[in-house]
């Protein structure tokens, strides 16, 4: 029971850092309008903001300006910048750590407790992954809201939603269900296919 509540966890964390790490690179955070909505549409021309761009969409064109001058840049762009860097770059030692406390892993002999601690580290830093992936993802469109119109929600933005939820998910499965220490390792130990001391017992009688 607990390896399998390890196992979802662990699948629903992969999955949701995968996930920042699109929202992070990808630019469709939010659509917006220069103009008023009806005249937008009229137009055909619109917007689309991300962390690193402006893209402006119209029939036959989509054209990106990068967002480099870091000292004009506003600094709720320059802060979901830095919380989704710090999602996508904590994730990867708290994959490695979960990594290698799987039922299909073994590091030699090693204790069950130095593997619980390993999940536990691992699922504390994706609960701060689905934090910042959470933070960052409501703050962009809320104080871009107050710069211009927004039309709509980009698929990146989507993206960062669900792979925040996820990550935030997976961790708190990962913290809250692995039991105590003790009995982490007893299921590791029994789920690789040693026999358990009542076992041993029996078969020496």
């Amino acid at each position: 029971m607990v390896a399998g509540l390890h196992m979802t966890g662990f699948l629903a964390s992969f999955v949701g850092w995968i996930g920042l790490i699109v929202a992070t690179a990808t630019n469709d955070w939010v659509v917006t309008c220069g103009y008023t909505i009806p005249t937008c549409r009229k137009m055909d021309e619109l917007g689309s903001k991300g962390l690193w761009a402006d893209c402006v969409m119209a029939t036959g064109l989509y054209h990106c300006k990068p967002l480099v001058d870091i000292l004009i840049l506003p600094g709720y762009v320059q802060a979901c910048r830095a919380l989704m860097i710090a999602a996508a770059v904590l994730g990867l030692p708290a994959v490695l750590l979960l990594v290698t406390v799987l039922p299909c892993i073994r590091i030699g002999h090693e204790p069950g407790v130095a593997k619980y601690r390993r999940s536990q580290l691992g699922g504390i830093l994706l609960i701060l992954v689905g934090l910042c992936g959470i933070v960052a993802t409501i703050w962009f469109p809320v104080s871009a809201h107050r710069e211009t119109t927004i039309m709509s929600f980009g698929y990146s933005l989507y993206t960062g939603w669900i792979g925040a939820a996820l990550a935030l998910l997976g961790g708190c499965i990962i913290v809250c269900c692995s039991g105590d220490a003790q009995s982490f390792g007893e299921n590791r130990y029994y789920a690789s296919g040693s026999s358990s001391p009542t076992h041993a017992k029996s078969a020496h009688v």
